[in-house]
């Protein structure tokens, strides 16, 4: 239902209608008082409206300042949903031919009857067998062109003559904090809530979220995404988040879990999922770049301990690969990476995020402790075997 709300225009002077205007909201708030003190409550109220429908209706409006005109619409977002449903799909991960885990992934592009798919990386991680399932049931078994266990994406692609509805890709860097927007998934059980949506608003943008890769105690390292309040539970890993236009904005990938947290779940912005997807689509390299050290924190007691130093932010190198860019630029077992190109660096997930920043070929400069001093060196990044 559409409802327009907007100021009635009386024709009365200024002064003339400010004086009327302010008398005929004395007398209502004054005959409103004197319903509810009197203990007619509610009933009272329906009577008085009754048979002062134009009385009311006059002042209630001249009591409300509307700024401008506002159309609310109360259909929901149906619309934008039906946009892009039949772009969604389940994907389903196997190990031996037992079902091993579920998630979520959407179409992304079609390539001369190839149709490419996006998804999480941890949703297929230890799979040896991928498939996705369609709105209308169909199942298909799909390959892996490539995945990033850091960025958490992944590219499936699926040859095929049907023709399958293909995601609008909008733009997150556009949506604005406490723009509606929504998910589609699997949770829990893809059996059955399969296509589940579930709404909400972007919470914030450009989130700095620590990850940990394994069970580990320690950050290996940070993403930087969406939030959003729209349900995100198990199963909803590699799904859509649309905005309101049924476009995709980001990529759902986690929630935060913990005792009295509600409604923080996070989404990898789009663009960061299609400028890696679009690489591996159109061939091109998406190697990660390398120092060439085993690395271990060195604000830990026990690992700073084992070197004869104290405990202190950075990243303590453990080790350095022979002939790597590291190796050739000094850096020796022992040293603590307190930055990397003036940007301090606290632990391996920081040093990873900025490290990450850069490109196979670029030189960088590193700043580090060795007996306590400080030092500078440069060094230039090979690709990551």
């Amino acid at each position: 239902m559409e409802t327009n709300l907007q100021s009635e225009e009386i024709q009365l002077p200024i002064e003339r209608k400010n004086k009327e205007n302010a008398i005929s909201k004395t007398i209502l708030i004054i005959i409103l008082t004197a319903i509810l003190s009197a203990g007619l409550g509610a009933g009272g109220l329906l009577l008085f409206f009754h048979y002062f429908p134009e009385y009311v209706s006059y002042n209630i409006t001249n009591l409300t300042k509307t700024e401008k005109e506002v159309t609310v619409n109360e259909n929901g977002i149906a619309d934008a949903v039906e946009k892009i449903y039949d772009s969604v799909v389940i994907v389903k991960t196997y190990q031996g031919n037992q079902l091993y885990a579920t998630g979520t992934g959407f179409v992304y592009r079609n390539v001369t009857n190839k149709y490419f798919f996006i998804t999480n990386y941890h949703v297929i991680e230890n799979g040896d067998k991928i498939s996705v399932v369609f709105t209308d049931g169909e199942e298909a078994i799909v390959n892996v062109e490539e995945g990033d266990k850091f960025a958490d994406i992944a590219v499936l692609s699926y040859k095929t003559d049907k023709e399958v509805r293909v995601s609008e890709i909008g733009n997150s860097s556009e949506s604005r904090v406490g723009d509606t927007v929504f998910a589609i998934g699997a949770p829990l059980d893809s059996n059955v809530y399969s296509w589940s949506v579930t709404r909400g608003i972007l919470s914030g943008k450009d989130r700095e979220v620590e990850v940990s890769l394994s069970n580990s105690s320690t950050s290996d390292w940070i993403m930087q995404v969406l939030q959003t309040d729209a349900a995100i539970n198990n199963g909803n890993s590699g799904g859509p988040l649309c905005n309101s236009n049924g476009q995709v904005i980001g990529v759902t990938n986690m929630k935060l879990v913990t005792a009295g947290v509600e409604g923080m779940g996070f989404a990898i912005p789009i663009e960061e999922a299609a400028s890696y997807a679009d690489k591996v689509i159109n061939g091109e390299d998406t190697s990660r770049p390398m120092l060439g050290i085993t690395m271990s924190e060195a604000s830990i007691k026990s690992n700073a301990k084992a070197h004869g130093l104290q405990p202190i932010d950075g990243v303590l190198v453990e080790e350095v690969t022979k002939g790597s860019p590291a190796d050739k630029a000094s850096l020796k077992t022992g040293d603590v990476i307190v930055a990397m190109n003036d940007v301090y660096v606290i632990n391996i997930a920081s040093l990873r995020y900025q490290l990450y920043k850069y490109k196979v070929g670029d030189t960088i400069s590193i700043k580090y402790l060795r007996d306590g001093k400080e030092q500078n060196t440069k060094l230039t990044l090979v690709a990551k075997n």
